[in-house]
């Protein structure tokens, strides 16, 4: 396994939509090994392909508090089940930085895992607002597009300068 490098804000490939995965090769378990080693290692809750810059449809997703129950979401799928919850989040592809975000309190995945093998479950709390979260970064989207103009230039101006220095 390896780790991997992670895309940060506002890096333009951040933005590209994901392809979906024709086919759970070895290559695609070998890349879900190696964004659930990136996550633990950043430390995170979750990964989506696109912020390592593989834009194919892959979600890692671990919640639990002994980070042994972890998700390999291939080509998910989200419907809505009801409520809302407002919580807060960060982002490893915008270190350093957590605002209030307003998603789905239940949703309904559908993805093949790790083995290509069909799954369909229900999240609800964490677990939903973090695949919600990782289901944006296949889209182009970052939880920053959910804040305003002013706090969003507010984070690309600390982050371009951050790396500046």
């Amino acid at each position: 396994m390896a780790q991997l490098n992670i895309l940060e804000f506002p890096d333009p490939r951040l933005r590209q939509k994901a392809l979906p995965v024709a086919r759970v090769t070895s290559g695609i378990t070998e890349l879900i090994d190696d964004m659930l080693e990136t996550m633990y290692a950043a430390p995170g809750i979750g990964l989506a392909a696109t912020q390592v810059d593989v834009h194919k449809r892959i979600v890692v997703v671990d919640v639990s508090e002994s980070r042994d129950h972890p998700y390999a979401l291939v080509n998910p799928t989200i419907e809505v089940l009801g409520g809302l919850q407002r919580r807060e989040e960060g982002c490893l592809s915008v270190p350093g930085f957590f605002e209030e975000v307003e998603r789905a309190e239940r949703v309904r995945v559908s993805a093949l895992d790790k083995l290509g093998n069909a799954q369909d479950f229900e999240a609800e709390g964490l677990l939903s607002v973090c695949i919600q979260h990782e289901c944006d970064h296949l889209e182009g989207r970052l939880f920053v597009d959910y804040l305003s103009t002013l706090k969003r230039s507010h984070i690309r101006k600390k982050l371009a300068k951050r790396t500046r220095d």
